[in-house]
This record gives C-alpha cells, structure tokens and sequence, in this order.
C-alpha cells in the first residue's frame, strides 16, 4: 500500500513538474481555464435570472404579503453564503474544479425544489430550496476567481473580467424568458412564476458538468504547486511572505469592505424593484425588460473595467464605484413614479457600480493571498458578500413595506458614500509602506 501511494504521489509531482518547469505550459493551462470557465459561466448565468427576476413575486404570490417579499433573495443569499464557505475549502483541499462542480449541481437542485413546493404550495419547501438554490449562485461568483489562479499580477483584474462577462449572455437573456417560461411552465401544469426556474435548473446542472468534466488539469492545484516551488528555491522569498502577511490581512480586509458595500447596496434596491414596478400596473415583460437592462449592466462592462482596475489602480476604480452606486441611488429615489427610461437608467448604475466594486475588490483579495490559502480565504470572503446581500434583501422589503421605494433607493445612495473613507484608508496605509 505504501509502495503504490509513493508512486501516485511521484506521478503526481511530475505532471506537476512539467507546469512548474514550463512558463509555456502555464500560459496554455490559464488560457484553457478562462475557456472552460467562460462556457460554464454561460449557463451559470442563465440559471441566476429566476432568483432575481420572480423570487420575489412567487414569495408574494405564496405569502400574500408585500414586507416578506424580501425573504427569498434574503433566503437565496444565506444559502449563497453557507455554500461559498463549502466551495471555498473544497476548492483549496480538492481544487476549483470538485468545489465549483459541487456548488452548480446543488443550485440545480434547489431550483427543482422551489418548482415543486410552486406546484405544492409549500413555503417551507420554497424556503428550504432558496437556500440550495444560492449554491448555484454562489458558484457562479466564485468561479471568477479560477481564472485569476495562473494570472499575473497585471492580468489578474482582466481575468476577473473575462469571467464576468460571460455570464452576460446568460443572464441577460434569462430574465427576457420569464414569460415564455412562465406560459411554458403554465402549458404543462406548473404554476407561471415557476416556469423561469426550469430554465435555472437546467442551466446550472449543465455547467456544474462541464466544469466536473473539462476543467483539468486544476488551476488551483498547478499555481499552489508553482509558488511553492519559487518559495523553496528562494528563502528569501519565503520570509518576505512572512513578513508582510500583516499588509496582506489589510489588503483582504479592503477588498472585502468593499465587495460587502456594493452587493448590499444592489441587492437592496434591485430585490425591490420588481415589487415597486408591480404597485405602478407593470407586467413580468416590463419587470424582465428593466432586470435584463440591470444584470447587462453588472457583467456586461466587465472587460472594460477589468483593464481600468488593471491600470488606473484597485482603489480608484472603488472610488467610481460609490460614486456610480450613488448616482443610481438618487435617479431611483427621485424619479417620477412609474418611468421605465428612468428607472432603467437607476438599474443600470446600479449594476454598473456593483460591476466596478466587484472587480476592484476582487483582484484587491487575489493580489493579497498566497494559493495555499487562496481559495479557503475568497470563500470566506465571499460568505461575507452574500450575508451582505442576505441583510439588503430582509431589509429591503421591511423598509418599502413600513416607507417607500423612494427611501429605499436614498438609504442606499447615502450609504454608498461609506466606500470613500475606505479608499482613503486604503491609501494612506499604502502610502505607508517601507520603499
């Protein structure tokens, strides 16, 4: 036994070792990752737009009442934030391709639950499925960070980008179905608002297969193997580690503030919307119309933003993003009542500051880890982000049901300026740092 485990391991080590030896080899493994990333992130994207388009309304329709509306993205975003935790030190024990995988095929799962507590008429069984359901979106977040394994340090915001924008298509075309799927759901038995959640669960079992199947070698796996690599064949890289884990921690604790802002702010006014919409006589066609507009927004400029991030800096791109989330804030809360330009436009600054905030953070938390903790760090971080966005949706609804969609979107405009002391700390504390 001990014979045949020695050889695993020396086979291993030297299908590792042609990475570690080859800087061409590393190229084409991290171009292949962004493909096979890319195609999963296709249907990852497809399968986000029921939770965010007619959760909220199937809530409604169950429920009766407009202050728990906010449950199921509330719901949806805790199942998000338990599931990261998981694809995070399954990524780091077994590699991105077992935790990725893991996390898509359970968001499928969880849509198939919430399709049959629609056709039950079970709550608890909605609420339950939300919370498997989240895997699938936190899945496709954290699949960003697969593409940055092999990247440099000039690459890294740009391959976040990559991966973003390729949940566009997905997306974006996902919340412009609703009403085919609602009538097709409708067709066969199953109540309308269910129908986009055959669309998710379809999406996302395809590309957790995908992923199981075609991302190898693991990119988490040969860039741990290559720093560990450099770090025995230079101590004194080792100890520069060492010394600076402290300005790492830092590092992770801006990305991180910055990621938890945004989401809570796009989260908090985007669950609402629909429901504001619905009070001013718009039909699931509008809703779809403006959510398309919105989640175009959050992907759709990512490689833009992602060589912005990659030249003008991490925290400047932070800075334009409270400012982006700010402006959105206050066209939503002025806009005259029922405008679908305007509200448009709130949607897509709205999308358009996460987007900015996201990417920044991102690669703020990727230039701060080591690959040996990498994976365990960013799930942790993105436990975070989704209780963030749990927070924005609960309180959401309990805001517009006791107030209005108006003080909604001005709390989350004031609460956007939060991100420029941030920044301004973040630069001292860069400013700070021995030449």
């Amino acid at each position: 036994m001990a014979t045949k485990e020695t050889t695993n391991t020396t086979q291993q080590s030297l299908w590792l070792k042609e990475y570690i030896d080859s800087p061409k080899r590393q190229k084409y493994l991290y171009k292949k990752t962004l493909t096979i990333v890319v195609l999963s992130q296709i249907f990852g994207g497809g399968g986000l737009a029921a939770g965010i388009t007619v959760g909220a309304l199937l809530a409604q329709n169950m429920l009766g009442t407009v202050s728990a509306t906010g449950i199921p993205v509330a719901l949806l975003t805790l199942g998000s934030a338990g599931a990261a935790l998981l694809i995070g030190q399954l990524s780091q024990r077994f590699g991105r391709r077992t935790g990725l995988a893991v996390g898509f095929l359970a968001g499928g799962l969880g849509a198939i639950g919430i399709i049959i507590a629609a056709l039950i008429n079970s709550v608890v069984l909605l609420f339950a499925s939300m919370l498997f359901y989240g895997a699938g979106t936190a899945a496709n977040l954290q699949a960003r960070y697969a593409g940055t394994d092999l990247a440099t340090d000039k690459q890294r915001a740009t391959a976040v980008s990559i991966a973003m924008v390729s949940t566009t298509l997905g997306a974006v075309v996902g919340p412009n179905l609703v009403g085919v799927m609602g009538r097709f759901a409708n067709s066969i038995g199953i109540p309308t608002l269910a129908g986009p959640f055959i669309m998710s669960a379809i999406a996302f079992i395809i590309a957790g297969v995908i992923l199981l199947i075609f991302l190898r070698p693991d990119p988490l796996v040969v860039s741990t193997a290559i720093a560990n690599a450099k770090e025995k064949g230079n101590i004194v890289q080792t100890e520069t580690n060492s010394q600076n884990s402290t300005l790492n921690k830092k590092g992770v604790v801006v990305g991180a503030t910055i990621m938890i802002l945004t989401q809570f702010v796009m989260v908090a006014i985007m669950t609402m919307t629909p429901i504001h919409m619905g009070h001013y006589g718009h039909g699931l066609r509008e809703v779809g119309l403006v959510i398309g507009f919105h989640v175009a927004a959050m992907y759709l400029p990512s490689p833009l933003t992602g060589v912005l991030v990659d030249k003008l800096g991490r925290t400047t791109m932070a800075g334009v993003a409270g400012a982006t989330l700010l402006a959105s804030g206050l066209v939503a809360a002025f806009a005259p009542t029922g405008s679908m330009p305007l509200l448009i436009l709130a949607l897509v600054l709205l999308g358009l500051g996460w987007n900015f905030g996201l990417i920044s953070g991102t690669a703020l938390i990727v230039d701060a880890t080591h690959p040996s903790v990498r994976a365990k760090t960013q799930g942790s971080v993105d436990v975070l982000i989704a209780l963030s966005g749990a927070a924005g949706g609960i309180l959401s609804g309990m805001v517009v049901a006791h107030s209005n969609y108006a003080t909604l979107s001005l709390s989350g405009a004031i609460l956007s300026l939060v991100l420029i002391p941030v920044v301004v700390w973040s630069r001292k504390t860069q400013n700070k740092k021995p030449l």
